[in-house]
């Protein structure tokens, strides 16, 4: 079944699986060929065209929306230094998370936490309150939005995003706001930087350890969690030449035990007396390795575990798979395997697990620019969300008031995100959110008859009130978008930049004319009728009958195209 289809259906998604040489699509609205090429594309650099439909796809991929000074500012690169300066961009000043709520009454005196007013930073003090550390998470989660919604012209975010859900934790089950910070922070120091140290890096995180048990895990009782979901999930996977044994995943504990954490100031150490010294037997599959150290040495066992597993190539076809599959397709047909995954983990591996250079590769590639790629993938509700704002120009309480933006940021990160299936910071399990791997389904999990109408409310609600909070309202403001649009006094032009900018694919001739004629013209067939109430405006805006006869219409086009096609919810 196609994305439009199923989103227009809103039932469960068919199990029938389709090649990609066999897509086409079925949707009568949409200007599509009647007959779709096959799939012939690889890693060759891109060299067609270079138009906004391009631009917009790399961006929406690459960042959460595709905001029109973005679009523009990129139309004067060529792919290669586009491509070149989303990857090596970061933001150098994200800030930190604040303090929002006041120090619960019931905490002890001696808890840290009342040392710290509201608006300033929390994470250099621990706290043992479970309530106020529930405040640091909920300070986290609007932290993060924050970063996504004011990103750079970089993929940073999207990638912290991907990492997030990679090497997984779930802050209500950690607890700790500074375990958490610190978590999220060890994904923005790597993100863009080298996979082996991140997986090092990560190994012996707090969080991590205590989300997987590993502080817990000792010579007298081993546990399994961490060394099996390392092998499973964070490196070599379950591809189909992935063969590590129940052995391999015990003996990966042994190598792992003696860590412990500190909860409340958020530091691990290591104990030597809770360490299995005994040699560690591994399978054929990692070439009969032993690992063994003396006691002076023990904590170098971990980086020989995992030179052990990254020299296996199945590592690096595993994290190239799933970037595959986040940033273009979910499904990997032999084809894409052999011309895009293989080169792929090759170009990992002599780069020694860097990342740039296959992030690089991929979103210069003919593969990724393939017209297939264009709207194939349902948003997800970050995509959705933090697209909606950043491409809409809504507007949250200034950074000068950072306790109530938090509280308009909240509302997003900890309410509306989580009813859409996509808490922030709390994915589904250690696996991450479903969509990003459960075959054979996967995107389509994002959307069903309970969370395709929150969203359609969402964009009502932000168009029609808006959410008010602490005297300040946050909105889309139709007549402002509008205005960005290359000639808002033609509705032909109108409705034509809605479509290029909001939709990836094309409307109909037909459907666009009825578009502009029921809602531009209020029925009517003259386009002089819209030309002539936008001109009135512009000439007097503070004139309040203008403005409303303006943004009347503009309102029912925003909500058209926004609410009204499934389309808005491809990308």
């Amino acid at each position: 079944m196609e994305r439009k289809e199923f989103l227009h259906s809103l039932i469960k998604p068919s199990s029938s699986k389709k090649e990609r040489h066999q897509r086409k699509a079925v949707i009568t609205t949409m200007e599509i060929p009647e007959v779709v090429p096959p799939f012939s594309t690889g890693l060759d650099p891109y060299t067609g065209p270079w138009t906004e439909t391009e631009i917009i796809h790399l961006l929406k991929r690459t960042m959460f929306g595709a905001a029109q000074e973005d679009v523009a500012y990129f139309k004067s690169r060529t792919v290669a230094q586009a491509v070149d300066e989303l990857v090596n961009t970061v933001n150098a000043n994200p800030g930190e998370p604040i303090k929002v709520a006041a120090t619960d009454a019931a905490s002890p005196a001696s808890d840290p936490d009342w040392s710290i007013p509201i608006g300033r930073s929390w994470v250099s003090t621990g706290t043992s309150t479970n309530s106020n550390n529930g405040n640091r998470r909920d300070s986290l989660r609007s932290w993060w939005l924050g970063n996504m919604i004011n990103q750079p012209r970089s993929i940073e975010e999207k990638m912290i995003l991907f990492w997030s859900n990679h090497v997984t934790i779930e802050f209500a089950m950690v607890g700790g706001g500074l375990l958490c910070y610190g978590y999220m922070q060890l994904l923005r120091q790597h993100a863009l930087g080298n996979f082996k140290i991140l997986v090092k890096e990560m190994t012996i995180n707090p969080a991590m350890l205590v989300y997987l048990n590993g502080y817990q895990n000792t010579k007298t009782a081993p546990d399994e969690n961490y060394g099996r979901e390392l092998q499973e999930l964070f490196t070599v996977g379950k591809g189909p030449d992935s063969h590590y044994t129940e052995d391999d995943v015990k003996a990966a504990a042994r190598v792992l035990t003696g860590y412990m954490v500190n909860l409340q100031n958020a530091y691990y150490s290591f104990a030597i007396t809770k360490h299995d010294t005994e040699p560690k037997q591994f399978s054929s599959f990692y070439n009969n390795t032993v690992i063994s150290r003396s006691q002076s040495e023990a904590q170098l066992e971990v980086d020989d575990l995992l030179n052990m597993i990254f020299s296996n190539v199945e590592t690096s076809k595993n994290i190239c798979r799933r970037l595959y599959r986040y940033f273009v397709y979910h499904e990997i047909s032999p084809e894409t395997e052999a011309a895009v995954i293989t080169p792929l983990a090759e170009t990992f591996r002599n780069n020694n697990y860097d990342i740039k250079p296959v992030l690089t590769q991929l979103l210069n590639s003919q593969h990724f620019f393939d017209t297939l790629q264009f709207g194939d993938t349902i948003k997800s509700p970050l995509d959705f969300t933090v697209g909606l704002i950043r491409e809409c120009g809504v507007k949250l309480p200034p950074r000068s008031n950072p306790v109530l933006q938090y509280k308009h940021l909240n509302y997003l990160a900890a309410n509306f995100m989580a009813s859409i299936d996509q808490s922030i910071g709390d994915p589904n399990n250690v696996s991450g959110y479903m969509p990003y791997y459960q075959s054979p389904f996967y995107d389509k999990l994002w959307v069903n008859t309970d969370t395709f109408v929150k969203r359609q409310g969402f964009i009502d609600s932000l168009v029609n009130s808006g959410y008010s909070n602490g005297g300040f309202k946050t909105f889309i403001d139709p007549v402002a978008i509008a205005s960005k649009m290359s000639s808002p006094a033609n509705p032909n032009k109108l409705v034509q930049d809605f479509n290029t900018c909001f939709l990836r694919r094309s409307l109909s001739q037909g459907l666009r004319d009825t578009i502009k004629s029921e809602i531009l013209l209020s029925g009517l067939t003259d386009d002089n009728y819209w030309t002539v109430a936008w001109n009135a405006y512009i000439n007097n805006p503070s004139d309040l009958n203008n403005y409303s006869v303006v943004n009347t219409r503009l309102k029912a086009l925003l909500l058209y195209f926004f609410s009204k096609l499934e389309e808005y919810h491809l990308m």
